[in-house]
């Protein structure tokens, strides 16, 4: 429905700024342009699909989680179609905590926000539901957080990604392994490091109805790092 204009307190006319949003959203696609390209050739990204085609699909894309970066890594590797029907799933607390990262993520990113934690007793992947309800496909981090500890290739992972699995069994659930971004963008940097990075797309998992919450993670964990040893492939 389109939006309608609305009076203000002394009954004038309030016509939407149809030039200021032609201008945001040109600014909006022309940084994520930029940061595309900056992102990979910053990282020397490379792309490897040996386990799944990059078709058009509805999907649940989900990776390990390192840095800031990871899934603008990720949504960049993906060939513009996919791309442009696929929404990057980011906590609420670092992506809002002001106006330019906003705009990034919601205008730039066409990202969805999400609070990390149940508030008020209202279910944080609500959002994330309504999207994939809409068909979109998604970019999801199932460790909750970035993984700093240089000990552990993988924190544990949360349970979000089985109940998306179990609400949509009819969307595909595929693996994606990011590699070296630890290295590429380190804590507290600003700026990415010139080194190189691969996104590796695995095979679908294999959807069973049968299988517990625990046993599922467990398959999904598993599967995201068998793609780990092909990184120097």
């Amino acid at each position: 429905m389109p939006t309608l204009p609305t009076p203000d307190s002394n009954n004038t006319i309030i016509r939407p700024n149809k030039r200021g949003n032609i201008l945001s959203r040109s600014l909006a696609r022309f940084i994520a342009y930029l940061t595309r390209r900056g992102a990979r050739l910053l990282t020397g990204a490379r792309s490897l699909w040996v386990g799944c085609k990059p078709v058009m699909k509805q999907r649940i894309y989900y990776a390990n989680h390192n840095s800031h970066i990871d899934f603008i890594l990720l949504w960049s590797s993906l060939p513009t179609d996919l791309r442009r029907q696929t929404r990057p799933i980011a906590a609420s607390d670092y992506w809002l905590k002001d106006g330019f990262r906003r705009f990034l993520i919601q205008d730039t990113f066409t990202g969805v926000t999400i609070q990390r934690n149940r508030v008020n007793n209202q279910d944080p992947l609500q959002p994330v539901k309504d999207v994939l309800a809409e068909g979109y496909s998604i970019i999801f981090f199932p460790e909750g957080t970035r993984n700093l500890n240089d000990d552990v290739e993988l924190l544990e992972f949360k349970s979000g990604l089985y109940h998306l699995k179990t609400q949509f069994p009819d969307v595909e659930v595929v693996p994606v392994w990011i590699s070296n971004l630890k290295r590429v963008m380190p804590k507290g940097a600003l700026v990415p490091l010139p080194l190189l990075s691969t996104v590796i797309f695995g095979q679908p998992l294999i959807h069973d109805e049968k299988q517990s919450k625990a046993d599922f993670l467990h398959y999904a964990q598993a599967e995201l790092l068998k793609l780990k040893a092909l990184e120097y492939q």
